[in-house]
This record gives structure tokens, C-alpha cells and sequence, in this order.
């Protein structure tokens, strides 16, 4: 697998309405699974297509914190939102910053797996929000156009 360069602010590439995924091919596989290896190196919890430049509506996500949880999703529809959460946010696209954002608590949302079959899923609390973060991507939006007051330089602890 290979690590890929993660397009940041300012790049077209992030701008742009995503094409559907129309077939699963081998070039696609190992671009998903690309696309985890580079989320995991950079520290993400969801990275998106269009972060390392390709046009097609596909995203990856893992928020399994203590185990590895992996979801891929192709050509997603979110088709129910619920609630609302609003907490810091950031992106691997827009480093070394963060904001605070109100997304839904809860969606339901249907797409295809990496096998290209169907599947529906609820999702809540930070799942959810990931789920909406890369989706947003998808149609070339980042979450810093949601920002509520000015972005946030994050601060790396020291180590004491």
C-alpha cells in the first residue's frame, strides 16, 4: 500500500462535485486501500476522495479507537438527519487548525461497500459527524464554510 499526498486548502481538487462510482476495478481497490493507509499515517478518523485528488464519490472512515473499525462508502446518500451535536472539528485537509461545528447527532445513511453491494447504516454522536464531514467533501464543501467564530490553531502538547 502506499501513502498519498492529502491535497490541503486551497487546492480545486477540494472544490469539486465528486463523479459516482460506477465499477469496482483493481485500481480502485488499492486506492482504498491507499486511502487507509494514508488516514491512519496523517492520525485521521475519515478521509475522502477528493483529499488526494480523485474525482469519485467514495470515502473511508474508522473512529474504532481502542480496535480498528473500517467502513468504506460509495456513492453514499445520507437519507435521515437527527438531532444536533456541536463540538471542535478539523480536517486532515486544513492542518494544524480546528472550529467548532454543529452537524446532526444521528443519520442514516445507505452507499455501496468495497464488494459494491448495498447497505444502510445509522450512525450517532462522532461517527455521525464523520459521516457528514466526508460526505460534505463529496460535493466540495469543507467543514470550514460550517465554522462558527474563527478557525482554532490547534497546540501540540508537550510531553512532560
Amino acid at each position: 500500500m502506499a501513502i498519498r499526498n492529502i491535497r490541503t486548502l486551497g487546492d480545486e481538487a477540494l472544490y469539486k462535485v465528486c463523479k459516482p462510482v460506477t465499477e469496482m476495478t483493481g485500481k480502485l481497490s488499492a486506492m482504498i486501500d491507499d486511502m487507509f493507509d494514508t488516514m491512519y499515517e496523517a492520525g485521521g478518523v475519515g478521509l475522502a476522495a477528493p483529499q488526494i485528488g480523485a474525482r469519485k464519490r467514495l470515502f473511508v472512515i474508522d473512529v474504532g479507537f481502542e480496535e480498528p473499525d473500517p467502513h468504506v462508502f460509495i456513492n453514499p446518500e445520507i437519507l435521515e438527519r437527527e438531532g444536533e451535536q456541536t463540538g471542535t472539528e478539523g480536517c486532515l485537509s486544513v492542518p494544524g487548525k480546528h472550529g467548532v461545528v454543529t452537524r446532526p447527532q444521528k443519520v442514516k445513511v445507505r452507499a455501496l461497500d468495497r464488494d459494491m453491494k448495498e447497505f444502510t447504516l445509522e450512525a450517532e454522536d462522532l461517527f455521525a459527524r464523520a459521516i457528514c464531514h466526508e460526505y460534505d467533501h463529496l460535493d466540495g464543501h469543507l467543514y470550514t464554510e460550517l465554522v462558527q467564530g474563527p478557525l482554532q490553531d490547534d497546540v501540540e502538547r508537550e510531553e512532560e
